[in-house]
């Protein structure tokens, strides 16, 4: 299975010491050699980096590990791949518009009987179920809403409808952003940290680095870092319970749902062609 890594900040902020240990899982500490992908928001635009190759050994990884771009929201995956060919298509992350703004998704895991009917702006390119749900959801959140965007607490409990509808179908762990909110959602194994005052040394798993968090922030910071497994040895790491949504705004986690599987609805009906 890939491995997901993500960040949400309350002030833009860099992931390079997290990324340092992230990109070695990827064909060096562990198995997830097939591709690896980044995306930064930054103000309305996304810088994406993708490369089908191993991170361990991809001079992209290397330029993301040396180049401080801070960001509020950062959404970061490394492949093993289950459906679809190994290729820049179906590399994590993926993005699309929807309502002006970019979106971000990366999955772990595994829906092979997802085959929906999609329509309209939102069609995958690659041939990955990952893709496939991303552009289920742009659709739905298209469908229901028009060109009208809803509240951030409307749009965390569509999302959670939909993503409860989709929990019984196989592994679904996934990060989600529209640079403003992280979506994240925990199927199987996900986990959180909340670094914020007062900081410390940290030091990660993967590699013999460490980072003093004090030196480079200020009392006023606060970042969570998701991933599928913690990257640092010595800090307060949180596992994510699995069937859970939660959502993230300004470096904290500000809702939670269960996503206990109800499929009160068919396929059909969830996604239902406007007349």
């Amino acid at each position: 299975m890939c491995e997901l890594l993500g960040m949400n900040c309350n002030t833009p902020t860099d992931i390079c010491f997290s990324f340092t240990g992230f990109r070695k899982r990827g064909g060096e500490t562990g198995v997830h050699a097939d591709g690896w992908g980044i995306a930064f928001f930054e103000g309305k635009g996304v810088r994406l980096f993708l490369d089908p190759k191993p991170s361990a050994q991809s001079p992209i990884a290397e330029l993301v590990r040396n180049y401080p771009i801070h960001s509020l929201n950062v959404i970061a995956h490394i492949r093993k791949a289950t459906q679809g060919h190994v290729s820049l298509e179906n590399t994590h992350p993926f993005v699309r518009e929807l309502w002006g703004q970019y979106w971000v998704f990366a999955h772990n895991g595994n829906l092979p009987q997802f085959q929906p009917e999609l329509f309209g702006g939102f069609v995958p390119v690659g041939n990955t179920d990952s893709e496939r749900i991303f552009c289920w959801f742009l659709q739905n959140l298209r469908i229901r809403f028009n060109d009208n965007p809803p509240t951030r607490d409307v749009l965390f409990a569509t999302l959670h409808e939909l993503t409860t509808f989709l929990a019984g179908m196989g592994i679904f762990n996934y990060l989600l952003s529209n640079g403003e909110c992280l979506f994240v959602h925990c199927s199987t194994e996900l986990c959180f940290l909340i670094r914020q005052s007062p900081f410390s040394l940290a030091h990660l798993k993967d590699e013999d680095v460490s980072v003093n968090f004090s030196d480079v922030t200020t009392p006023n910071d606060r970042v969570a870092i998701i991933a599928t497994m913690p990257l640092t040895d010595n800090e307060p790491w949180q596992a994510m319970t699995p069937g859970t949504f939660w959502m993230f705004y300004e470096g904290e986690p500000v809702a939670q749902l269960t996503t206990i599987p109800s499929p009160v609805k068919s396929l059909d009906e969830m996604c239902r062609k406007p007349d």
